[in-house]
């Protein structure tokens, strides 16, 4: 069983160091380790992952000691908790628009006390039954983690509530969801003031929160804000920029066309 990292820089009161991927490149765990970052946000909801895939890199995450946290595209119970099984360290959520939303999560992958997750045993979290159950269980609770998203108004006015949630560990706002929900009502909050409302819950509450960031000004302005989930940097970003770069470079150094 390993602890995660994402809960220690959380319970320190830390930047927990996030990075993105959603699409399946084995190396990507190992460099992302290597290069210091805590954790890959591993994203199901918007992406097509075979199980045998997730489990791959889930198992790798274990391997070079960095954790997954897996965005799927269920919120099926048992679906849920698979994913605990196969190794990741935490779950986000998209979409939680109610403290009663949260709570069914809470009881779909926390053990009895929190929750109501079914108990197998058999799993890469558990050693593959070579951990004590009592252990485990306890271990499971303590270790793995529950993040909710923020991407509608509904959510945003219904944050504390959210962020109240025993055994929500975390709220993430997503940014592109919640500012195209939120431009559709000129009555809404602008989005910044949507963001430090989510903060101020949070605050309150003793719960981490955090967001993609772009850039590394924004970076430091939402650790400012009180930001400890921040996602900064992604294949995506990664490959277009180094496509860019050496595809300028070709075009820098073109041949003059031969007679």
């Amino acid at each position: 069983m390993r602890n995660s990292k994402t809960l220690a820089r959380i319970r320190n009161h830390q930047t927990v160091r996030m990075c993105c991927l959603g699409h399946y490149i084995p190396f990507y765990v190992k460099h992302a380790a290597h290069c210091g970052f805590d954790c890959i946000w591993l994203d199901l909801e918007h992406r097509n992952w075979s199980e045998r895939d997730v489990q791959a890199l889930l198992t790798q995450s274990h391997l070079h000691d960095i954790d997954i946290m897996v965005r799927p595209a269920t919120i099926e119970k048992t679906g849920l908790y698979r994913y605990l099984e196969d190794g990741a360290a935490g779950l986000m959520i998209p979409h939680v628009n109610t403290a009663e939303r949260a709570q069914s999560l809470v009881q779909a992958v926390k053990y009895p006390p929190l929750g109501d997750r079914g108990l197998d045993g058999a799993g890469l979290d558990a050693d593959y039954y070579l951990s004590e159950t009592g252990a485990f269980i306890k271990h499971a609770n303590h270790e793995t983690f529950l993040v909710v998203q923020i991407e509608t108004p509904q959510a945003v006015q219904n944050a504390d509530e959210i962020a109240a949630v025993a055994g929500v560990d975390g709220i993430f706002i997503g940014p592109g969801d919640l500012g195209l929900r939120l431009n559709l009502d000129p009555s809404n909050l602008p989005l910044e003031s949507a963001i430090e409302h989510v903060a101020s819950a949070c605050q309150r509450h003793g719960k981490a929160w955090g967001m993609p960031v772009g850039t590394p000004e924004l970076l430091k302005k939402r650790q400012n804000q009180g930001g400890q989930l921040l996602n900064h940097g992604g294949e995506f970003g990664a490959i277009m920029t180094m496509l860019q770069t050496c595809g300028a470079a070709f075009a820098d150094s073109a041949e003059e066309p031969r007679p």
